[in-house]
C-alpha cells in the first residue's frame, strides 16, 4: 500500500500529461503530493523527512514551472531530488561518520559494516547517475520522451538497482537461524 501511495503523484503526473500538457500535469503533481502528505499525516501521524523534501521540491520547481510557464524547472526536479538524496548519504558518511542507510534500515536487517558502507556508496553513485540521466533525457529529447522516461525508465532503473542490491545484500545477511543458534 505504501509503495502505491509513493507512486501516486508520479502516475497522476503521467496521466495528466498524456491528457493535457506539462503545466496541467505539474499542477496535478503538486496537488497529488500535498494530498499524499495530508493522507499520511492523517492515517499514520508520521511524515518521513524524505517526503517533506519531495513536497518542498515539487512545490518550488513545479510552482516555478507554472508561474514562469517554462517546463525547464519541472525537468530539473528529479535531478535535484536525486542529488539531494545522494548528497545526504555522502554527507552523512563524510562529515558526520554516520551511515544514514544503516540508521534507517538497521533494525530490519543485520549486515557487517563493510556491507553497509558499500550499500551507502552504491546508492550515492546511483543517485548521481540518475540525476545525470534525467538531465540528458530532459534536454536531448522532447518532453513526451522525458515524461515516459520519468515514469518507465526511472522506475525501471530503480527496480533493477534494488534487485542488484538485494543480491549483494543476500551474500552478507545473517541467517536468523544461525543468529539464534548462538543464543542458546
Amino acid at each position: 500500500m505504501k509503495l502505491l501511495l509513493d507512486f501516486f503523484p508520479i502516475v497522476l503526473f503521467f496521466a495528466a500529461f498524456k491528457l493535457w500538457d506539462i503545466y496541467v500535469a505539474t499542477g496535478v503533481a503538486i496537488v497529488a503530493t500535498v494530498a499524499q502528505i495530508a493522507w499520511l499525516k492523517y492515517s499514520t501521524g508520521k511524515i518521513e523527512p524524505m517526503q517533506w523534501l519531495s513536497l518542498g521540491i515539487i512545490v518550488v520547481f513545479g510552482g516555478a514551472t507554472i508561474l514562469a510557464h517554462d517546463e525547464t524547472f519541472i525537468k530539473w526536479k528529479p535531478t535535484v531530488l536525486y542529488w539531494l538524496m545522494g548528497g545526504a548519504l555522502a554527507g552523512g558518511m563524510l562529515f558526520f561518520r554516520k551511515n544514514l542507510l544503516k540508521s534507517l534500515m538497521g533494525a530490519q536487517m543485520e549486515l557487517p559494516d563493510h556491507a553497509w558502507r558499500a550499500m551507502n556508496w552504491s546508492w550515492v553513485g546511483f543517485f548521481a547517475l540518475m540525476g545525470v540521466l534525467n538531465l540528458w533525457v530532459a534536454f536531448n529529447f522532447d518532453t513526451d520522451t522525458w515524461v515516459n522516461y520519468k515514469l518507465f525508465g526511472g522506475l525501471g532503473l530503480m527496480a533493477l538497482f534494488v534487485v542488484g542490491q538485494a543480491f549483494y545484500l543476500g551474500r552478507h545477511m545473517k541467517d536468523p537461524k544461525e543468529a539464534g543458534a548462538g543464543d542458546s
